[in-house]
This record gives structure tokens, sequence and C-alpha cells, in this order.
């Protein structure tokens, strides 16, 4: 009989999670492992939901965004007996491991999991690139990319009516897609979550471009931002804010405004960012990932989550995912440097 491995996405989607499925899936049939997908993350193993997955269910995945796996933000240890659920519904599947895509949430859940004697690999993606112990997530490139082409579809409309424009952008914690978009877009102000927000200095960067030619600015703004703005604001399951419902986009476009006397307006990209084919870096990262992870998962090797570090792809203790990777001074102070008028 052959051993049987599942695969599971769960928290947000994101751009490469059917990628790193078929990886991972293409790696372990080739090995001689039978795969099944646990549908809607650990929920799916928490109601044991799941489906058979073969070669021609992963012909035409590769280029197509979100998950055909379905996800959910579910958490095994907040759900009545949760783990043991989760474990009886792990030996009724027959299964020998499982290998969960996520991000600091499900990870963290997989590595509680294998504290708790279940056998599990972890891949990281996340849009926002802040899962600990890897350079990059699944994810990150093509929502910075959309991002970048939402940017210079703003500067046009900037330009016409002689206008600020602001893009608010994901990231609760982390204001990599922020700083990379501002970064790769020539943005004329960032605005992250790890630094406060000084909207004087944004104002008279803009003012000192105005005076010498440039009638106009964009300014790109992490929805996490800090704002003493006393909104209450949602809790998930996991203890995270929905800093979504915020709208921070056009309160930083009102202090803008005040503060230049210069028509301001905002656009929040939101969830579009999140959907749309891969790029090619994710479609590569993603197979690099399941690649590994597969390979785990035959060694037996649990317990791991597969990173990036330096350009090659190795092995990490899982439980680094739950350390936040955030932008360090280093980062911004050089990004600093290209959109800070002096």
């Amino acid at each position: 009989m052959k051993k049987r491995v599942a695969i599971l996405t769960g928290g947000g989607d994101c751009a490469g999670l059917n990628a790193a499925i078929r990886a991972v899936a293409i790696r372990l049939l080739n090995g001689g492992y039978e795969v099944i997908g646990i549908k809607q993350g650990w929920k799916g193993l928490l109601e044991k939901i799941a489906e058979p997955i073969d070669k021609s269910s992963l012909e035409d995945v590769l280029s197509k965004g979100g998950t055909f796996l379905e996800t959910s933000r579910t958490n095994i240890y907040k759900t009545e007996n949760g783990l043991e659920r989760t474990k009886n519904n792990f030996a009724d599947l027959g299964l020998e491991a499982i290998v969960a895509i996520g991000g600091e949430d499900t990870l963290g859940v997989a590595g509680k999991l294998y504290e708790d004697g279940l056998p599990v690999v972890g891949i990281p993606k996340t849009m926002d690139n802040d899962v600990g112990g890897t350079d990059y997530c699944i994810g990150f490139d093509t929502s910075v990319s959309i991002s970048v082409d939402a940017v210079e579809k703003l500067r046009d409309t900037a330009k016409s009516h002689r206008r600020n424009m602001v893009l608010e952008v994901m990231g609760r914690h982390a204001g990599w897609v922020a700083l990379y978009t501002g970064i790769a877009s020539g943005a004329d102000w960032v605005f992250v979550p790890e630094v406060e927000p000084n909207f004087d200095d944004a104002a008279r960067a803009i003012l000192k471009k105005r005076k010498r030619g440039q009638n106009y600015a964009v300014v790109v703004a992490s929805e996490g931002i800090t704002l003493d703005d006393g909104a209450e604001v949602e809790i998930d399951s996991f203890g995270h804010k929905r800093v979504s419902l915020r709208g921070v986009g056009e309160k930083v476009a009102r202090e803008i405004e005040e503060k230049t006397g210069i028509q301001t307006r905002s656009s929040a990209i939101g969830y579009v960012q999140r959907g749309g084919p891969p790029t090619v870096f994710d479609r590569i990262l993603a197979t690099r990932f399941g690649y590994l992870a597969a390979e785990l998962v035959m060694k037996r090797d649990f317990g791991k989550m597969t990173a990036m570090v330096n350009g090659d792809i190795i092995p990490v203790d899982i439980s680094l995912a739950s350390q936040v990777t955030t932008v360090s001074t280093n980062w911004y102070k050089f990004a600093e440097e290209y959109f800070n008028e002096k």
C-alpha cells in the first residue's frame, strides 16, 4: 500500500500557491506516494474535507492565481477539541505526513502540531513577505509587481490633475510591500508600519519637489501604519487586527492635503494584490520550495520549513516562521534616500 501525504494551504491566498502544490505533488507522486489535498486549510483537516491529487489535476495550475485547494483562517488551537479532532482525522485519512503551505499563522499551527506529535513540513507563503527564517515568501514578488503597476497608473492621473495620489497597499505588521513598491516605482514618499508616520516631513518633501517643477506626487502607504484615530478594529482567530477596514489611504490623503494645501486623492489596491498569474520569480520559488518539502517528507525530516537564504533553498526549523520579519532601520534609510527630498 502506498504511503499517503496531504497538502493544504491556509491563511490569505496569494499567487504561487498552485505552483507550490504542483511541485510537492509531482515529486511525491514520482516517488511512489499517494497525495491528497486537504480543502480549506486547517478547517479541512478538522472536518475531514479531502480530495485525491493526481497528475491530471495538476496539468494547468502552474500559471493560475489563488489555490485550487481553497483556504481559510481556521485556528485548530482555538477550536473546541481541535487537536484531538485533528489527530483522529490524520489517522482516519491514513496519512504519513502533512505539507502545510502558509504564512506565520498557518505555519505557527503546523509547528505546534509537530510539537504535539504530528509529522509536518511547512512552505512559507505570504504577500507580506514577513515569515521569519526566509528571505522571500511565495506571493510577495507578484503582489509588489501588481502594486508597482498601480503606482504607474496613478502617476498618470496625478500628473494630469497636478495633484497628489496615495496608494494604500497591504501589510499588517511589516512594510515590505510598501517599501519595495515605493523603491521600484520611484514613489515620492513611503509609509511603513515600522516607522512612525511623519506627515510634516512628507509634506515638506512634496512641496520641495513642487518648487523645482514636479507638479504631482505619489505616496505609498502600508495599511498597518500607526494612526492615532481611535478606530475600533475587528480581531481574527489568531489575534490579528483587520487593518484593511481602517481606511488608511483616505486618512493619509487628508493629512497630506491639509499640510500641503494640494488636492490629494487615495486609492486602496486591496485584494487585487492577491490574485492573477504569479510572476516568473514566484513560480520558480514555489517550485523550488515544493521540491524540497517533498524531499523532506521522503526523508522523514519533519518539523522543518523550506526557506530561501542568500539565494539557496534550505530547510530551517519551522518554529522560525512565527518570528515576523519586519523592515529594518537600514532598509528604510536606504529607501529614504530616494524619496525624501533633501
